[in-house]
């Protein structure tokens, strides 16, 4: 669905991808696995069009992307949504999943579905974001991502400093949504066994380049876990 073709991406004078090509499976979870500084944050926002490769190309379908805004890259069925649980602090949750439904034809409905994922948010509905915990917070970010009715969701380190608890809620709806179809999943994690469990195929970064791939499933977590060892 996604593929990305001798990349090279990087801020200022710095290179941070180097010559970089992977894809993202049609259907089902990929996973970017790789010590901090590996580069995968920069890989999902060259992906939504934040970043402008210096070189290669992205495609999305097999249609070149590589020059197209956020915007018009969210307009062809893709989300984004980044490390820190962000939101508009000073918004309730309602004022934060209302941004994005509003204007859309789907907007009522898709946002009934995002609650039905996260029924904890709920009763948050008159409480400001910035007054949620953690995993609240990536809850709601997950949620308004999902209200866009994306066809392919990237999500950079979503269990990322968030109580064991909600990290198991979210991992069980990152899974429910790549298998339920119509939907892929691009994920940025460091959790390497919910990672590769989630997986149908990984790909492990180091210093911009990937080092190592291979389909996914708990058969491959020894392989991972060397490769970052290394």
């Amino acid at each position: 669905m996604l593929e990305f073709d001798g990349i090279d991406v990087g801020y200022g004078r710095s290179v941070v991808l180097h010559d970089l090509s992977l894809a993202a499976r049609d259907g089902g979870v990929t996973a970017v696995l790789g010590h901090n500084g590996a580069g995968k944050s920069t890989l999902l926002r060259a992906a939504i069009g934040l970043l402008k490769p210096r070189a290669g190309t992205i495609r999305l379908d097999g249609a070149d992307i590589t020059g197209l805004a956020p915007h018009q890259r969210v307009a062809r069925g893709m989300a984004y949504v980044p490390q820190g649980q962000q939101s508009f602090p000073h918004l309730t949750t309602a004022e934060n999943l209302q941004l994005i439904a509003d204007g859309r034809r789907n907007g009522k409905a898709a946002t009934a579905e995002a609650l039905g994922l996260f029924p904890a948010l709920a009763g948050l509905m008159n409480r400001r974001a910035g007054l949620l915990s953690g995993g609240q917070r990536q809850q709601l970010a997950i949620a308004r991502a999902l209200i866009t009715e994306p066809r392919l969701l990237l999500l950079d380190e979503p269990t990322e400093g968030i109580q064991p608890s909600v990290v198991a809620e979210i991992e069980q709806t990152i899974l429910s949504l790549a298998g339920r179809g119509g939907m892929s999943v691009l994920l940025v994690e460091q959790h390497v066994g919910f990672a590769v469990r989630a997986a149908g195929r990984y790909y492990v970064l180091e210093a911009g380049r990937v080092t190592s791939s291979g389909q996914g499933g708990e058969d491959a977590e020894s392989a991972v876990r060397e490769a970052l060892a290394v």
